[in-house]
């Protein structure tokens, strides 16, 4: 038994090829027109598209050679030979390894021709392994694949026989064309065959449609077999995607909603965006539902823009209102409130990755790289920077502004990394702090982190292998990494021009003794502590290639002038033909490549990521999956919004309003029969839960004061959404934990959740820092009883009320004593005191009001002066006193859920208080019921 050999002599090969040419009477059966060809053979044309290979291989007898790139592998894919449980795991199966889905060749080849695995056995056909075990199911540890004498068996049998040969170079599949384009079903129970047509770079054309892989990205709406045959399942909408060699191809399935009642539609919009998703839910029979009310939307509104709930007054104010623009007006003061720049720099965050853990160290001040990462993102937003001036900003970030030297540089970050000085920082024109993270060093994080944060692509897995249904190759992933090789922002880093000022300052801060970096950091800690000047690191560019050449240089003078030639490196940007030369920093060049209108991710990305933020899923989704195998639910609506987005010079508030001032934003939850499923064609409003910061947020602006909420809307003060609560690794805020904060430790969007747990209702309804909340004396709850006159939380009486009621009742022992003295007097001497007896109880009874009691009648008491009992005015006068703590009630309402209490609402709230110990304890109550609705903690 020998392996066969790697090639074929020219002339056997174009022998088979000119005897098939002449005993075929069909184009449809002559040989596959790529591999088995000689190179040096060439068609002019392809007349048709040649038959599929279960008819063309449905004899064994075909003289016709099936091709490696084309036939051979595609083939083991689909029987499985090359999956993750198979012999395409890292480990191999059975002492056999292939690659991982089957796209290197020339490793595959190798290996299928190894002497020692016997897998191709081209003097024993029959007795090569890829044949003789898949028809076994005993010999065969993954059972039985195939049969013998099928055509998948002859397909492979006949490659073996015609010499297992392979060309060097991998053939160009131009594209993939699929028959139908787009599917529409209309009931239960219907069937679609799809067709493939790989069309090659040579001019030939096959149906592949057996050598395919096929997925749906939702089985409930369309299932596919490996076939290709596509089934109806539930009305909506969804993609079934197919793969063949390096092409991925999504076919759009659409199911109409069937329904039988009239349902009224919302009038029309010409809004641009709602014009774009109106063709969809043309297509899918889908009625969207009608408008939010004002009380809605000003709610989802100021959560979404800024993170916050709006104010009570604010709310009151907007319900008066009768201005038919005041949304619009609404919008645009949310994106100048400060609350939108401190949210969305928290989404910034995310998204660049800003981890307090990674930059640990990073900087000589412990703590200050997460701060003034953040700054440096808020300020942008608050001064609505360019999307893509603040990308560049960090993407081509160095360390010192321009004309600066390395001794100004660490004295102005030695002055910004002081707490309340992060201005400084946002001031400067990079931030390469997105660089220095420790799980950022090296070349393949960078390309993962890069392409996630700024490109919206996971290319995490073609670092070990290219997937079927996704486009980049290892080849791919290897090329972009080498973008990012040459750059270095590590912690002890610093240009040739500074080493002598950074010797200078270091041997200020140790005297000149040399010592290990844990104690060096300490004293570095503590002379910035003290406010002295300390030694930063710095971001460079290692030029390898200029390097190389000096070194060479060298080299050559050794060798008395024979010149060595020096290959300037290279790297590719994704799916670009054009390389980047790396004899320079590429981080410019790569900036450019994002910016160009020809981009398809940089837009698209952030968009989508907007998008979103408002919508709860993306039109692409998940949001950071952009590929081809997960096409937008909306092509149009995206490329709509991203055109205009780089034709308003990224302009991140015309964004904004783009999407808001729609009606497809401003929906209603109120669902009909056509849209009551739909979760992606935003025809309502879906609720969702809110993110962690905002729920941390909102519980605290429902039970603060009026004082203290002020505070924290103008001042971003103790507000999550604005990155001021202290985080570190041992000691994270609870709530914002259970509530799925971001831990920024990942390249996922998926790293913040926003999944229900029983934490968080344990959190809401039991945790001690809602009580605390509740009961704070600089809370609402004492406010509300300062108003009203009662005690606050925590007191068992009104230490001023007790005071005035001491006093009352004085003065009412003392005026009784008075009216017994003045009934004892005779006729005569009671007639003659009678007029300054009715002034004197007149002045009492002024002096009893004030203090908010009230006193019987003249007559009454001169009738029974024992009868008077002491009577506060609140008690007496139960309709005033119910009007009060009728708009306390209504405040609680607006202040947690942003609408005022319906009669019933305000009836059963009302009573509780009434019933309960004491007004504290009722409106404590109150405000803990509300905060624990499912109102309170999701969007509507």
């Amino acid at each position: 038994m020998r392996p066969a050999q790697s090639f074929v002599p020219r002339l056997i090969v174009l022998a088979f090829f000119v005897l098939t040419l002449a005993f075929s009477g069909d184009a449809n059966s002559e040989p596959s027109p790529a591999k088995a060809r000689p190179s040096g053979v060439k068609l002019d044309s392809f007349p048709k598209v040649l038959k599929p290979l279960p008819q063309r291989f449905a004899d064994a007898e075909t003289a016709e050679v099936p091709d490696f790139q084309r036939h051979v592998m595609p083939l083991l894919g689909r029987l499985g030979c090359n999956g993750r449980s198979c012999h395409g795991s890292f480990q191999g199966r059975g002492g056999f390894q292939l690659s991982l889905f089957g796209y290197d060749f020339k490793a595959d080849h190798e290996a299928l021709l190894d002497q020692n695995s016997g897998r191709v056995d081209v003097d024993d056909v029959a007795e090569s392994l890829i044949l003789a075990k898949p028809i076994d199911a005993d010999m065969h540890e993954g059972g039985k694949r195939l049969d013998e004498g099928s055509w998948q068996y002859n397909t492979l049998h006949r490659w073996i026989a015609s010499g297992a040969a392979t060309e060097r170079a991998i053939q160009t599949l131009e594209r993939l064309e699929i028959q139908p384009a787009e599917i529409q079903f209309n009931t239960d129970d219907q069937q679609q065959q799809l067709t493939a047509i790989a069309h090659w770079a040579d001019g030939s054309k096959e149906d592949v449609t057996a050598l395919c892989r096929f997925a749906s990205n939702d089985d409930a709406v369309a299932a596919i077999d490996e076939s290709g045959l596509v089934a109806s399942g539930l009305s909506g909408d969804t993609h079934v995607v197919v793969s063949y060699d390096r092409a991925v191809v999504p076919i759009a399935v659409t199911r109409r909603v069937q329904v039988d009642a009239d349902i009224d539609a919302p009038p029309g919009s010409s809004h641009p965006v709602d014009r774009l998703i109106a063709a969809k839910h043309a297509k899918l029979g889908i009625i969207p539902s009608p408008i939010c009310t004002d009380t809605e939307f000003i709610r989802r509104a100021s959560l979404d823009i800024t993170g916050t709930l709006p104010a009570a007054e604010e709310v009151r104010i907007f319900l008066a209102s009768e201005n038919p623009n005041k949304r619009n007006e609404l919008i645009d003061d949310l994106l100048d409130a400060p609350g939108y720049a401190a949210w969305w720099a928290t989404r910034f965050a995310d998204w660049t990755g800003n981890n307090e853990q990674e930059l640990n160290n990073v900087l000589p001040m412990r703590g200050a790289a997460s701060r003034l990462w953040y700054e440096w993102l808020r300020v942008r937003l608050d001064d609505n920077v360019p999307y893509d001036e603040i990308v560049e900003g960090i993407v081509t970030a160095q360390s010192r502004q321009e004309g600066e030297d390395y001794r100004e540089y660490c004295e102005s970050m030695t002055e910004a990394c002081k707490p309340g000085n992060e201005d400084l920082f946002a001031a400067r024109d990079g931030m390469p702090l997105f660089w220095a993270r420790r799980n950022f060093q090296k070349p393949e994080e960078r390309a993962i982190g890069f392409a996630y944060a700024f490109l919206g692509i996971r290319i995490e897995c073609a670092q070990c292998h290219k997937h079927p249904f996704d486009q980049w190759s290892k080849d791919d992933f290897d090329q972009f990494s080498k973008i990012f090789a040459s750059i270095n922002a590590r912690g002890n880093t610093v240009s040739k021009d500074a080493n002598a000022i950074r010797k200078e300052l270091l041997d200020d801060i140790t005297g000149g003794k040399k010592l290990n970096n844990g104690e060096l950091r300490k004293l570095i800690y503590r002379r910035a502590n003290e406010g002295g000047i300390v030694p930063f690191p710095e971001l460079t560019y290692v030029n390898r290639s200029a390097a190389a050449r000096q070194k060479a240089a060298k080299q050559n003078k050794k060798r008395k002038g024979n010149a060595i030639a020096i290959e300037v490196p290279k790297g590719y940007v994704l799916g670009q033909a054009e390389p980047i030369e790396l004899d320079d920093d590429p981080r410019a060049e790569l900036m450019q490549w994002m910016r160009d209108p020809a981009n398809p991710f940089f837009a698209p990305a952030i968009v989508n990521r907007v998008w979103s933020n408002y919508f709860g899923v993306g039109i692409i989704n998940p949001t950071d999956d952009m590929n081809l195998a997960n096409p937008a639910s909306n092509q149009p609506l995206l490329k709509y919004l991203s055109d205009g987005f780089r034709e308003h010079g990224f302009d991140l508030h015309w964004l904004h309003r783009e999407i808001v001032t729609s009606d497809a934003y401003q929906r209603s939850t109120i669902t009909n029969a056509s849209n009551s499923h739909d979760r992606l064609n935003f025809s309502r409003h879906v609720p969702r839960r809110l993110p962690a910061e905002v729920i941390r947020d909102a519980v605290l602006l429902a039970t603060q004061s009026t004082v203290q909420t002020q505070k924290m809307r103008s001042t971003m003060s103790d507000m999550a959404i604005a990155a001021d609560v202290p985080q570190n690794r041992n000691q994270r805020d609870f709530a914002l934990q259970v509530f799925g904060q971001s831990a920024r430790e990942s390249n996922c969007d998926c790293d913040r959740s926003d999944s229900p747990s029983l934490l968080q209702s344990i959190y809401l309804r039991n945790d001690m820092e809602m009580y605390q909340q509740l009961a704070s004396k600089n809370g609402w709850v004492a406010q509300a009883c300062a108003s009203l006159g009662e005690a606050g939380p925590g007191q068992t009486s009104n230490p001023q009320k007790d005071q005035i009621a001491r006093k009352a009742e004085q003065n009412r022992v003392q005026m009784i004593a008075r009216v017994k003295r003045y009934l004892a007097l005779n006729s005569t001497r009671r007639a003659g005191q009678r007029e300054k007896f009715e002034e004197s109880y007149k002045a009492m009874r002024k002096r009893f009001k004030q203090f908010g009691y009230e006193t019987p009648s003249l007559s009454a008491i001169l009738a029974d002066p024992d009868a008077w009992q002491l009577v506060s005015a609140d008690n007496a006068n139960a309709k005033e006193a119910s009007d009060s703590l009728e708009s306390i009630v209504e405040d609680a309402y607006l202040r947690a859920l942003s609408r005022t209490p319906d009669r019933e609402e305000l009836e059963i709230a009302m009573q509780y208080i009434n019933d309960s110990d004491s007004v504290a304890d009722g409106l404590s109550s109150v405000m803990w019921a509300l905060v624990n609705t499912k109102e309170f903690i999701i969007t509507h």
